[in-house]
């Protein structure tokens, strides 16, 4: 029987965006925050310019995106080694879609595109296939309530 544990993070979050007047109006409040995460740099935090953010800072919707490319990334990374691929250069090119209406909004998918460069002694069927377990390996994409597709592409090393 499998012994379950867990993980704890924890997150600090600093709005910094009181201009004097705190939120007695929409407009009148900025969206800037601070990401304090103990041991690591601070992250500089705003809402999507669509929401009155600094285009210049990470927002959340950026960084739910970036969590699940890189919660793949290093999944697939894993899979690499165990299916027997030499994996020599990865990079996600992901997007996800939001859609937004009178009651708020919700992610509608995230579509990861990872190149994947390989050995030339690397098999690619393999190479390529190590995205399934990968996918189910994530514990961001196992966590969202919405669609997370792969769309991998293949590199092998010229030699």
């Amino acid at each position: 029987m499998s012994k379950s544990h867990q993980h704890k993070y924890q997150v600090e979050t600093l709005w910094t965006g009181n201009q004097g007047s705190g939120t007695k109006t929409y407009q009148g409040y900025g969206r800037d925050h601070e990401i304090h995460i103990a041991g690591k740099p601070v992250l500089m935090g705003s809402s999507d310019p669509l929401f009155r953010g600094d285009a210049g800072k990470h927002n959340p919707e950026d960084m739910l995106v970036t969590a699940l490319s890189t919660c793949h990334m290093l999944s697939y990374l894993h899979q690499a080694v165990l299916a027997g691929v030499v994996v020599t250069g990865y990079v996600d090119h992901a997007e996800g879609t939001m859609e937004t209406d009178a009651h708020g909004g919700r992610f509608l998918e995230v579509v990861l595109r990872p190149e994947v460069t390989i050995t030339v002694a690397s098999d690619p069927a393999k190479a390529e296939a190590a995205h399934e377990p990968a996918h189910h390996a994530c514990f961001i994409a196992n966590s969202v309530n919405f669609p997370v597709r792969c769309e991998p592409r293949i590199i092998v090393e010229s030699v």
